[in-house]
């Protein structure tokens, strides 16, 4: 499709029949983000009481806390917003019911977390939401030169897309000029097919995860699989951090700069990478602040647990929510002049890969994605010992049932082959590791290609 009728017709008619004002939203991203950040963080307060007011009217259980903390709802500020507790995954999960605003403008949406956060979620968002991360998406790609309908490749995994991929979706994607290759399928036979699918699209992005990406370049280097992509200007990698050997493999093959992406399905698009690769926070659409363990803000440079308060969530407000990512943020401003906040360092998340029993390499959100969706996990820890040997740690709730071992027995031998045994057994806690940070998944098994 030519990117001009991309861009100005098929996709602004696809969110307009969504009913979701990404494009409006964009228009106001693309002027505040020049705001100083005294005006950005104005902003934020002025969607904030918006965000706790729709609360208290609409959420039971957000409306009882706000009210036991005592919340000025007239004069909201970023001290009164910390007199609220903050809320954790488990809260999520377990009051979600009690947070939902189902009368929310646009309808609210079910969804379920992905990601190796290993406690999964099952919430709901709106339009407002969809929009908030499509538009800041879009914004971050303009930083690297890449505009609305230019083709990109997705090299990507998550069930929810790939479940889809049926004769309209794929029709859509050609309107959009996107490709969508599967990163659960990363067997030699799968990415030689990949690279030549990638150089005869010639995209101007490639967006995925970063251990994926990585493993493909890893692969193509290794067996002189030369590419040409004369249109390419960045690769945008997601799902965890970008580690310094991943970022230096893929620049090495495609010969372009590297942008890494921070966010998740429950908290949204959160951060991304600009030219000078600084990490700036969609600051219009979030509230970060980073604690220390004992719930106070740490200063700039120093190392604490990101708390979110979503300003587009009303569907379900996530206030100060605990995502479990440990990050630092930078006193640096924006080198272009943007008055967005800058992260200086994503220190928490991180992926393995598994291996199948027929040696092709699995992503462990393949594994990740079987315990998520299983009722009753309230958290868990994926080994994988051996070839078809998987150790599986659950914390399980009240929502447990019993008949979830034969359920997730049958979905690993569907992932990794029918002669994948697994090993589940209920527990009241799993320990971190020695280094003190908490793994979802490890694999023993060496990854061959």
């Amino acid at each position: 499709m030519n990117p001009f009728i991309s861009r100005q017709l098929i996709y602004p008619l696809q969110e307009k029949l969504l009913n979701r004002p990404t494009f409006p939203y964009l228009a106001s991203l693309e002027q505040s983000q020049w705001y100083t950040r005294a005006n950005v963080e104005a902003l934020q307060l002025q969607k904030l009481q918006t965000l706790l007011t729709t609360a208290s009217q609409h959420s039971p259980w957000h409306s009882k806390r706000i009210a036991e903390a005592g919340i000025n709802l007239s004069n909201i500020s970023f001290d009164e917003l910390r007199k609220l507790p903050t809320m954790s995954r488990a809260d999520a999960q377990q009051h979600g019911h009690e947070m939902v605003w189902h009368g929310v403008p646009g309808g609210a949406y079910r969804y379920t977390t992905g990601g190796s956060s290993g406690q999964p979620l099952i919430f709901h968002f709106g339009r407002s939401r969809q929009a908030s991360d499509a538009a800041g998406r879009i914004r971050a790609r303009r930083w690297w030169g890449v505009n609305i309908g230019e083709p990109e490749v997705y090299l990507w995994g998550a069930p929810v897309e790939l479940n889809k991929t049926d004769q309209i979706k794929t029709i859509r994607d050609r309107l959009l000029n996107q490709l969508l290759l599967n990163a659960f399928a990363m067997s030699p036979e799968k990415m030689a097919s990949y690279l030549r699918a990638i150089e005869k699209f010639n995209p101007q992005c490639i967006y995925g995860y970063a251990s994926s990406v990585a493993l493909l370049a890893k692969y193509a280097l290794q067996h002189q699989h030369t590419i040409r992509l004369p249109r390419l200007k960045v690769i945008c990698t997601t799902g965890e951090p970008i580690y310094p050997e991943q970022r230096q493999v893929i620049s090495d093959y495609f010969n372009v700069p590297v942008a890494n992406e921070y966010g998740s399905r429950d908290a949204g698009f959160i951060a991304h990478a600009n030219s000078h690769q600084q990490m700036l926070l969609l600051s219009e659409s979030n509230i970060l602040e980073v604690l220390d363990p004992q719930g106070n803000p740490v200063q700039p440079g120093e190392t604490g647990e990101a708390v979110m308060t979503g300003l587009c969530s009303e569907a379900q407000p996530f206030i100060r929510y605990r995502t479990g990512d440990m990050l630092k943020l930078s006193a640096e401003p924006d080198k272009d002049g943007r008055g967005l906040h800058v992260i200086e360092e994503i220190v928490g998340r991180t992926t393995d890969f598994l291996v199948h029993e027929n040696g092709s390499i699995v992503h462990a959100l393949a594994a990740i994605y079987v315990l998520r969706e299983t009722s009753g996990v309230e958290q868990f820890k994926i080994t994988q010992q051996a070839i078809n040997d998987f150790e599986i740690l659950i914390v399980g709730n009240h929502f447990w049932q019993d008949d979830a071992y034969a359920s997730i027995t049958e979905k690993f031998k569907l992932r990794f082959g029918q002669g994948c045994q697994t090993h589940i057994q209920l527990v009241t806690a799993i320990p971190p590791e020695a280094s003190g940070k908490t793994r979802q998944v490890v694999s023993k098994v060496p990854a061959q290609f």
